[in-house]
């Protein structure tokens, strides 16, 4: 599947910004079943230096910064992407156990397993403790596949919380959205990964877009969709495979990544130092079509 990402973000200041320094996190990267068949990203004012590189996850950074007076600040990311579905590898039935896969982390050392058990541990925005365990412990029955255990866990999120933009912000603690059972794409993901890590398993935040749909007989208009955010949990055979509580689905070719890492934080999608400014008014528009008939 083949879709085009127009990602724009605009900052709107009460007082003139003198000069700013900014990273963003906004191109999509390559993986295994994703291509990267073009991306660009558009900044105004026109940056005094611009370069790219990899961060320490693999994914795609653009650095900047715009060292003229302005009270108004755009970036603009243009991408295509080719999917390919990774429904061959479903079977929840079997595989490791999960109690097998915690084992093998804590034992095996090879550098797929190294890398891996990096994102069993705690980060800044997901800390495993016993509320987290004791919610998922529903799910992780004694010797039953990793892969049917997170497919219930993802089930069971997607039921028991209610979707709320206006409920949390990044402050908002897990515990916070496990006691209202309410909140967004990013902390559902967050909720999975704590569960995960609550029971010794390695699960990573995976960020992006997916395509949307308008209601039958409606157009669907433009940058009315959204970024978006899942997680990823490490079985041994088949290595990291995707699940998004918030729609209840295995991401197949609808999601299109743009990065991944222990938590939002590694894969802000714009962060930076502004000099000046006062008071300000962001908006962001996401539009994602899909070119293939």
């Amino acid at each position: 599947m083949r879709y085009q990402v127009i990602h724009k973000t605009e900052y709107d200041y009460d007082e003139t910004v003198g000069q700013s320094y900014n990273e963003a996190r906004l191109l999509p990267r390559l993986s295994a079943n994703q291509q990267c068949n073009y991306a660009q990203l558009l900044v105004e004012p026109l940056p005094a230096e611009y370069r790219e590189h990899e961060d320490f996850f693999g994914n795609r950074v653009a650095y900047f910064s715009i060292r003229e007076p302005h009270q108004r600040f755009v970036v603009t990311a243009t991408s295509e992407v080719q999917i390919a579905s990774q429904e061959a590898q479903l079977n929840f039935s079997q595989g490791m156990a999960w109690e097998s896969v915690r084992l093998a982390l804590r034992q095996q050392r090879d550098p797929q397993m190294l890398d891996a058990l990096q994102y069993a541990l705690d980060s800044p925005f997901v800390t495993a403790n016993a509320e987290l365990a004791a919610y998922a412990q529903v799910s992780f029955t004694p010797g039953r596949p990793l892969m049917e255990v997170v497919h219930d866990l993802m089930g069971r999120i997607h039921k028991d919380f209610t979707y709320d933009p206006h409920f949390t912000t990044l402050a908002t603690p897990l515990s916070t959205v496990l006691k209202h059972r309410r909140g967004v794409c990013q902390d559902f993901a967050h909720l999975a990964i704590g569960c995960l890590r609550a029971q010794g398993l390695a699960a990573r935040y995976v960020s992006g877009y997916i395509e949307t749909l308008p209601p039958p007989g409606k157009e669907k208009l433009i940058g009315s969709d959204a970024s978006h955010a899942w997680f990823s949990v490490y079985l041994p055979e088949l290595g990291w495979m995707d699940f998004d509580p918030t729609n209840n689905q295995i991401p197949l070719d609808q999601h299109i990544v743009v990065g991944w890492g222990r938590d939002y934080g590694d894969v802000n999608p714009l962060k930076g130092v502004v000099f000046g400014g006062g008071e300000h008014k962001m908006e962001v528009s996401v539009d994602v079509k899909k070119l293939d008939a």
